[in-house]
């Protein structure tokens, strides 16, 4: 990597720029929640066509992921849900690292959409800031991975190893998505996934696991309630104590990495569904929690843990004792990850970082979970490192279009030292 080539491939990226963004919106104009992917991984597939690549895609299999430590169980198909590989391949002497850029191309619900300012899958800029639901989680994070290297390749430079586009789904939930291309074959020497870092290198990630509890009730007509049991209230306990346990996991000793967080393990009630009339007394309820635990725990023990204090709240309510809820673990089970010291992957990062912003590379103890824990298990040194926005999962998202072009830049810096010139 010389100043000259970054020079070249920065003024690539300017000339680019207006091209990039166009293609961020059209990306974010898509409504690619859980089994609604296709269209955006075929308009991708186009896009890395029109590129050069040697592009692939296929739905992923859970059979032949299920012998995976990272997979996560699903209760939904994979018909028409593929995820997409292109790749940039060096057909001579190899003088670098072959490498994975990646991102996710799923996203959460938007609702209630009627609550946002700018309509979640019409993308508007206003301020130097781009709306729309995945924009900054993960959508403009893929716009940098695939407009670096367009860079370089609009700047005529030839890479001294293999480059790897990939898009994926359900980061948002499983992790099976990443699983599958690496379970394909499709592995390099590192990976970088541009999640939205604030231009931070991750250095580790929390486990994360759902879990979900039905409770039953005796349901009959309002005006005899008082001889039923409210199954929402039952499960109002519950919850209850799953408040009690955020709290209680909090206190305990911290992971080294987390410190300095106020408060790093979240335990979040994100569904809940039980009755269906006003005036019935509803004989059933349930709710779904992700639950997040430290890199040094394993999920099947948190598991374990989870469903005893689940158990032994509901010993305390006279009607749940004699009939338990039913404690089921689905979707996510995915365990923490970290990095010790310096790596090779991370030193390329910090001199790319700083060629592009002047400013020593910072390291992040995320909160939740990415694709990173995938290439872990397939021993890919990998890491996050992306722009920045705010409002992930809620209403009115935004990514700062300024990081998006400064991540743009450090990731082509960082593909041209790791993978050398040929």
């Amino acid at each position: 990597m010389t100043n000259q080539s970054i020079e070249r491939v920065n003024q690539a990226i300017e000339e680019l720029w207006d091209e990039q963004l166009l293609f961020l919106k059209s990306l974010t104009s898509f409504k690619s929640t859980l089994g609604n992917e296709a269209e955006v991984q075929h308009f991708i597939r186009h896009q890395l066509d029109d590129m050069k690549l040697e592009t692939n895609s296929f739905d992923p299999d859970p059979e032949r992921l299920s012998k995976y430590e990272n997979y996560g169980p699903p209760e939904w198909d994979y018909t028409n849900r593929p995820v997409v590989v292109g790749e940039w391949k060096n057909d001579g002497k190899k003088t670098g690292k072959s490498l994975i850029l990646q991102g996710h191309i799923d996203v959460v619900s938007a609702e209630p959409e009627h609550l946002w300012t700018h309509a979640p899958y019409q993308p508007a800029i206003v301020e130097n800031r781009l709306y729309g639901r995945g924009a900054v989680d993960m959508k403009g994070g893929v716009s940098a991975m695939i407009y670096a290297l367009k860079a370089i390749q609009k700047s005529g430079i030839q890479l001294g190893a293999d480059v790897q586009i990939q898009t994926v789904i359900e980061e948002e939930c499983t992790g099976n998505g990443a699983l599958a291309l690496l379970d394909a074959g499709y592995v390099a020497d590192g990976a970088l996934i541009p999640e939205p870092t604030n231009l931070q290198a991750m250095k580790t990630q929390l486990g994360v696991m759902w879990v979900r509890v039905n409770v039953r009730g005796q349901g009959a007509h309002v005006e005899r309630a008082e001889r039923a049991q409210n199954a929402i209230n039952k499960a109002s306990k519950l919850i209850a104590a799953l408040d009690d346990y955020r709290e209680h996991i909090n206190q305990r000793p911290k992971h080294k990495h987390f410190e300095n967080h106020a408060h790093p393990l979240n335990v979040n009630v994100g569904v809940i569904h039980g009755g269906d009339w006003a005036s019935s007394v509803p004989t059933e309820c349930y709710f779904e929690a992700r639950i997040g635990f430290y890199p040094d725990q394993k999920p099947e023990e948190i598991q374990a843990e989870v469903k005893q204090w689940i158990l032994d709240a509901a010993a305390k309510d006279e009607w749940l004792k004699e009939r338990p809820p039913v404690v089921s673990f689905f979707g996510f089970s995915a365990p923490g990850r970290e990095e010790e010291g310096d790596t090779e992957l991370y030193n390329v990062l910090e001199k790319a970082h700083t060629a592009t912003t002047g400013t020593e590379l910072q390291r992040l103890a995320f909160t939740a979970t990415t694709d990173v824990r995938a290439f872990e298990e397939f021993g890919i040194p990998s890491t996050c490192y992306g722009p920045t926005g705010e409002n992930m999962h809620g209403l009115d998202e935004y990514i700062d279009l300024d990081s998006l072009k400064t991540a743009t830049k450090t990731i082509g810096a960082f593909i041209l030292d790791w993978c050398q010139e040929k």
